[in-house]
């Protein structure tokens, strides 16, 4: 694949971007139709990460124009490039941003630990963005993006697009019209077992990839069209591996993803986090498996501890992942679901998977009268961040509202490795009684990459 030189030199680029920020916040202070973005006209939209999730998000966004595809794969590129030959191809995103003139929006879709690499440059631009879930791959990552989403009053969207269905809205409009009263806890459970298991056996039940215990000590050569350092990008180096690429097979390394934790969380946790009002939690306190220094673990639960939110009480939030599960669902005491929410209130409870929902004791709540539904039917996930980009309305998962639930994610995870309770100071952003955590909410990158 041949690369087009960039028009900006890489000793540059900074001040490039800068330059090319203030013309960008000078245009978006004007009127949408001053802008050029009215609902008649496609908006020229560059693509990061073009295989795996990538490649769906593509086709969420294909009936616009597609200026740009880029990938460390030259495969995917490739196979993009067929219903899309007249995009331009790029293996290093830092190359798309040099020709920022060509597009008006970017749709991120890399591994976790560069989302905010690719995602930031874009906001700094003043570009529209849409970012696959989780929005970064640590708590300093998300702070810096939703703080810079702010500045640049752009559409954002993170990839959670459970959250445009109906189901979510109806049971957050139960919720909030207190139909099972004051909600002092609610729980979080997810199947997936994938991760690190101390028992192989217990792996295999589950689906696992066995083999994914510790570090290959052996090296593969780099397949053909792979560039692996642009794939590892600011993680610490290593050799290639299989272990790793293709596939989803990196989200279980601590240095490239965050297990299931971040993953599903982005999910399952959004129900909760929308439904209550919750940001930062005041508290996280985790338990699992003894902490694999390379591995995310397949079992874990982490309990999070937030104060009142107006009329809202304090509430303690749980997550239970892999065999984990909440102690009403061990006991039998409501419907064994394999993946669920489960909100209880002082008047009852309510029960949510992704399609479906049930008001519990089902006896008690025969006869309800259900409020008439007030959150709007969503345009569809990638049609709502499209429509905002062209008109400035705004989506229902940007940044703002996606920065803090990927941060309260990644503290569930911070917590489990550091071994204690967190007492979570969110101004400071610092773990106040926990001053191991520090490298974990906010890691040192690879020579040559800087978060800026």
């Amino acid at each position: 694949m041949s690369l087009k030189k960039p028009v900006v030199s890489r000793s540059s680029r900074r001040q490039f971007l800068a330059q090319s920020a203030v013309a960008a916040s000078s245009l978006l202070a004007a009127p949408a139709i001053v802008r050029g973005t009215n609902l008649n006209e496609k908006l020229n939209i560059a693509i990061i990460g073009c295989g795996g999730r990538g490649a769906a998000n593509l086709a969420g966004v294909s009936g616009e124009n597609i200026v740009a595809l880029c990938d460390v794969n030259d495969a995917a590129v490739a196979a993009a490039a067929q219903k899309h030959p007249n995009a331009k191809k790029f293996a290093d995103f830092r190359d798309v941003y040099d020709q920022s003139r060509d597009f008006d929006a970017v749709v991120v879709s890399t591994c976790e630990h560069t989302h905010a690499f690719a995602t930031l440059p874009a906001l700094q631009l003043g570009k529209h963005v849409y970012c696959e879930k989780p929005l970064t791959h640590s708590v300093y990552e998300a702070r810096v993006i939703r703080e810079a989403a702010a500045r640049a009053k752009v559409a954002t969207q993170m990839g959670t697009q459970i959250h445009a269905e109906d189901n979510y809205r109806r049971v957050v409009e139960l919720v909030q019209s207190g139909a099972i009263g004051p909600i002092r806890e609610a729980h979080v459970w997810v199947s997936r077992a994938w991760g690190w298991q101390p028992n192989a056996e217990e792996a295999k039940r589950h689906g696992d990839i066995v083999t994914l215990r510790e570090r290959p000590s052996e090296t593969q050569p780099v397949p053909s069209g792979l560039h692996w350092d642009l794939w590892l990008g600011p993680a610490p180096a290593r050799p290639f591996h299989s272990t790793y690429v293709p596939g989803p097979k990196w989200y279980r390394w601590w240095d490239f993803g965050n297990g299931t934790m971040s993953d599903l969380g982005s999910h399952w946790i959004d129900l909760p986090f929308w439904a209550l009002n919750l940001k930062a939690p005041l508290s996280i306190e985790a338990k699992g498996p003894p902490v694999h220094p390379e591995l995310a673990p397949a079992s874990m639960q982490v309990t999070y501890q937030y104060g009142s939110r107006g009329a809202m009480p304090p509430v303690s939030l749980t997550w239970y992942q892999g065999t984990n599960k909440p102690e009403r669902w061990t006991a039998g005491e409501i419907p064994q679901w394999g993946n669920g929410v489960l909100f209880v209130g002082d008047d009852g409870m309510i029960l949510s998977d992704y399609s479906k929902h049930v008001l519990l004791p089902e006896k008690k709540f025969a006869e309800f009268v259900r409020p008439a539904p007030s959150i709007p039917k969503s345009l569809g996930h990638y049609a709502e961040w499209i429509h905002a980009c062209k008109t400035g309305a705004p989506t229902t998962c940007n940044f703002e509202y996606a920065g803090w639930l990927t941060e309260a994610n990644h503290l569930g995870n911070v917590a489990y490795r550091v071994g204690k309770r967190l007492d979570w100071d969110a101004d400071r952003m610092l773990a106040t009684n926990a001053p191991e955590a520090k490298p974990l909410i906010q890691r040192e990158y690879r020579k040559g990459w800087k978060l800026a």
